[in-house]
């Protein structure tokens, strides 16, 4: 296998297994959401159904898009958003332990922003 091939199933797993992981976050909060129970947590402000719904975009659909490969880099954007949150709002006193998913998530996204989704995706098609 030629080096290229590599590169873009390497870039496909770093796509696609964060996104899996991600989505057993952000399927319970879409069934809460789709129960219409807004109760949440409110941490920048904005009220708890908003931030739910954000929550839903960024830890479900975004991960959807991820995996598929459509729309990569602009799906990436709310999911590195909502882990900054996590880590530096949410779990800011928090030992490292606790704000260490947030901070691998963070980093998993921030690269698939800077590399794009490789040639095994719908941007590439």
């Amino acid at each position: 296998m030629n080096s290229n091939i590599l590169k873009h199933i390497g870039l496909a797993i770093l796509r696609i297994a964060p996104s899996l992981l991600m989505l057993t976050h952000g399927y319970p909060k879409f069934q809460k959401l789709i129960s219409g129970d807004f109760s949440f947590g409110n941490p920048i402000g904005i009220g708890e159904a908003p931030t739910l719904f954000l929550a839903v975009l960024a830890e479900f659909v975004c991960p959807l898009l991820i995996i598929i490969g459509y729309k990569t880099k602009l799906a990436s954007i709310p999911v590195i958003i909502t882990m900054l949150v996590a880590a530096f709002v949410v779990h800011l006193s928090d030992p490292i332990g606790t704000k260490e998913k947030a901070l691998l998530f963070l980093a998993f996204y921030v690269c698939v922003f800077l590399l794009g989704p490789g040639k095994f995706s719908l941007d590439k098609r």
